[in-house]
């Protein structure tokens, strides 16, 4: 698994979206069990407080002490620094495990076999992500040519999964029918720049080139976000479920 957030896990904390409590009430409704989750690739323990409000206890792991650093503080929740295809956990253990914008960094095969020792039978898989914001026409189209122009050879080649809203990632589990969700945040436009460098290929640009790729279309974004103090922006939310079917072994 790649580390790429590790030198801004600050600015990460600070500027990436949550998720929709709808979407946490959603898998409530699909859960067995509600003893113990495991929030892999938490990061900052966005989505691992969500289920600190619903579990009896919340395992948290990542690859970057960094990232773990700057978790949500919550007696429920316990942090630890563990790679997503080879853990310490026992087997039989979660009701439920998600993966928040991160799946895509994985090796799938090892990682879903973690998933098949570690959970449940009938446990739930849930894989979450967003795609790209959505503010206005001007603003969208200034922000779509940075992201697949100035920024295209400079994204890591698994983030393909992300732009197909992963539908292309390998799902080995009996699929569960989810409805679109759609977060929506009321940024200003500085947090919304902030958003932008936590970029991986942001931060791939300014190491190769030493510059700022963000400099190149600041002038253009902060024209067309006019006087507003904020904006509501909306990041279509991805997500698949599934359910981990598994023979208890005698």
């Amino acid at each position: 698994m790649k580390d790429n957030f590790s030198v801004q896990s600050g600015s990460y904390a600070a500027y990436r979206p949550s998720y929709p409590d709808a979407l946490f009430d959603f898998l409530m409704t699909v859960v067995s069990g509600r003893r113990c989750a495991w929030d892999c690739g938490t990061g900052n323990g966005q989505v691992a407080i969500k289920l600190s409000e619903h579990f009896g206890k919340v395992y948290a792991t990542d690859i970057s002490p960094q990232q773990l650093q700057n978790g949500v503080p919550s007696s429920k929740i316990q942090y630890s620094l563990q790679p997503a295809e080879s853990t310490a956990f026992a087997d039989n253990t979660f009701d439920l495990i998600t993966v928040a914008q991160a799946i895509h960094w994985f090796e799938f095969d090892k990682f879903y076999g973690e998933v098949k020792r570690t959970a449940k039978p009938e446990g739930i898989l849930a894989v979450i992500g967003y795609g790209l914001p959505r503010i206005t026409p001007v603003i969208d189209g200034i922000f779509a040519g940075f992201y697949h122009n100035t920024l295209n050879l400079y994204w890591d080649k698994e983030r393909r999964y992300v732009d197909e809203n992963y539908r292309t990632i390998p799902f080995p589990f009996p699929e569960i029918g989810v409805p679109a969700f759609e977060n929506t945040v009321e940024w200003s436009f500085e947090h919304f720049i902030g958003f932008i460098r936590t970029g991986s290929a942001v931060q791939h640009f300014l190491r190769k080139n030493g510059t700022d790729p963000v400099a190149q279309i600041y002038d253009d974004l902060k024209k067309s976000w006019g006087s507003a103090d904020t904006r509501m922006i909306d990041f279509p939310v991805l997500f698949r479920v599934g359910r981990i079917e598994k023979l208890l072994l005698p």
